[in-house]
């Protein structure tokens, strides 16, 4: 098989199919990870994304099932410079091939992925479309005027399609945190797990009223694809229980934690994708390395006279990373703590805060 990718820009690219062949459009990305493409593709914060590798190899370790983030592949396409197909590692049950096949998704490879990614660094993501398949078939496709027909980001309801269909339950023998699902990640809610909490994960549409009924001593509102107002009934839930529970949240969830409150949100010019992230403590003055997944951040001057303090920065473009406000028991972080992939420099801290704060305000 082919493939053709193409850009809103005019950018038009063949390179290898791979996976599954069909036409696919979205918001092409590129992330920074050098291994992790389990994780990556199966996180459901990039739905609606073209997800290219900036690391030249893919799928030299296989894929086990080990470490998937959701149920199947969230990533619209996979695109990278080179695919390996012959893994040797012992937990690997399939090929990266034959993973994007068996999920109905296409891949492209044999592309100048670092062309690619100078041009988004410079240009800012891109709306894309990937067409896969046998060269008759894909060739006099019109890739690039289908990239420019397709809608924006912003406008999509990208949570809907990621978020839990009804609320369960995970036991546990400390406090009851309603975790808000707008798309989140398994390994956060290991995480959250290991605190010993009892965790019910509600749907982003749940009502104030249901997640009343569950009587939460806390409030955590989940990472997720898209635009952050597009979380309307979980920016409605913030806006309730602001002062009276406390709220916790990542990525999207420090997003619409801020929407609630009266602060804004803005497109970044190409987001934060991958494993290298250096994010400043205010208070320490400590760079930790992050993983990070998101396309919008915190206006930082529309903060003011919300209540939320700015407790850490991306240390490389300054954009906000953590939030905080002691009066309403509120803590948020733009990066993911738990990782997967990426470094785990933040994981102890951010999660055993999170228990501290709870067991404190139910006191």
């Amino acid at each position: 098989m082919i493939g053709v990718l193409g850009l809103e820009d005019g950018t038009k690219v063949e390179g290898v199919g791979f996976g599954a062949p069909g036409v696919v459009s979205g918001e092409l990305v590129f992330v920074t990870v050098m291994s992790g493409y389990e994780e990556a593709l199966t996180d459901p914060s990039y739905a609606g994304q073209l997800l290219m590798f900036t690391y030249p190899l893919m799928g030299n370790y296989g894929v086990s099932g080990d470490n998937f983030q959701s149920s199947h592949i969230r990533a619209t396409a996979m695109v990278c410079k080179e695919i390996w197909d012959r893994p040797l590692h012992h937990r690997s049950k399939r090929t990266i091939s034959t993973f994007l096949k068996d999920e109905g998704v296409p891949g492209i490879s044999a592309l100048d992925t670092r062309m690619l990614t100078i041009k988004i660094r410079n240009q800012g993501a891109m709306k894309a479309a990937l067409a896969v398949g046998e060269r008759a078939d894909v060739e006099g496709l019109d890739v690039v005027g289908l990239a420019r027909d397709q809608p924006n980001i912003s406008s999509l309801d990208l949570i809907s399609t990621v978020s839990c269909k009804r609320p369960y339950r995970i036991p546990g023998d400390g406090p009851r945190v309603v975790m808000i699902d707008l798309g989140i990640k398994r390994s956060i809610l290991d995480s959250m797990a290991c605190q010993g909490f009892e965790i019910v994960v509600v749907p982003s549409d749940a009502r104030i009223s249901e997640i009343e009924r569950y009587e939460p001593d806390a409030v955590f509102i989940s990472n997720g694809p898209g635009d952050p107002e597009q979380a309307t009934r979980a920016i409605e839930a913030v806006k309730h229980f602001s002062g009276e529970k406390p709220i916790f949240g990542i990525c999207l969830g420090l997003q619409v934690i801020c929407l609630a409150l009266g602060a804004e949100t803005y497109k970044l010019k190409f987001g934060h994708h991958g494993g290298n992230q250096p994010v400043k403590d205010l208070a320490s003055g400590i760079v930790r390395i992050t993983s990070q997944n998101h396309n919008f951040a915190l206006r930082p001057e529309s903060a003011e006279g919300t209540g939320l303090t700015i407790t850490q920065v991306n240390a490389n473009d300054g954009t906000v990373e953590g939030i905080k406000s002691h009066y309403l028991g509120i803590e948020a972080v733009q990066y993911h703590p738990e990782a997967r992939p990426g470094p785990l420099c933040t994981k102890e801290r951010f999660f055993s805060s999170v228990a501290k704060k709870i067991e404190t305000r139910g006191r």
